[in-house]
């Protein structure tokens, strides 16, 4: 059964390890996003930018999938696919490369037509393979994403 908040909302209250997988209630995990984060662009931006700094792409997916929430509806695609595709490098954090290389594709094809610097993050993306190296996969769409 999925956790509610008191008016019936959906929220993951089940504690996450550094690769965002559930953890057993009462585990000490770490921190996570808050799931009432409601970023602007520049904030999800910045935020997005820092996690994948750390190496932690599961809470920049956090970030974008918060600021895709709360975002104009013209907005919407992008940072659903900037979502999917820091979920695509948690799997290869993960070691699941099949997993992640579907969700660079879905990411990738949001993100198609938002311009520079989405369109290099896209093909960065589509660019990696199933062995693909986690950390240098992560730094590469961090630096794709610095350029915006």
């Amino acid at each position: 059964m999925r956790d509610r908040d008191s008016e019936g909302r959906p929220r993951n209250a089940r504690p996450r390890d550094e690769f965002g997988r559930p953890m057993p209630y009462g585990a000490a995990g770490v921190a996570r996003v808050p799931d009432d984060y409601a970023p602007t662009t520049e904030q999800a931006l910045d935020d997005g930018r820092r996690f994948l700094a750390e190496d932690k792409p599961f809470h920049a997916h956090e970030v974008f999938e918060g600021r895709w929430k709360c975002a104009p509806d013209e907005e919407r695609e992008l940072w659903q696919g900037l979502a999917q595709i820091c979920v695509g490098l948690t799997h290869l954090q993960r070691g699941n490369g099949r997993g992640a290389l579907t969700l660079f594709s879905r990411g990738a094809a949001r993100i198609q037509g938002y311009g520079p610097p989405y369109d290099q993050v896209g093909r960065a993306a589509t660019g990696f393979g199933e062995d693909s190296d986690a950390s240098a996969a992560i730094a590469l769409i961090l630096r794709e994403l610095e350029l915006s």
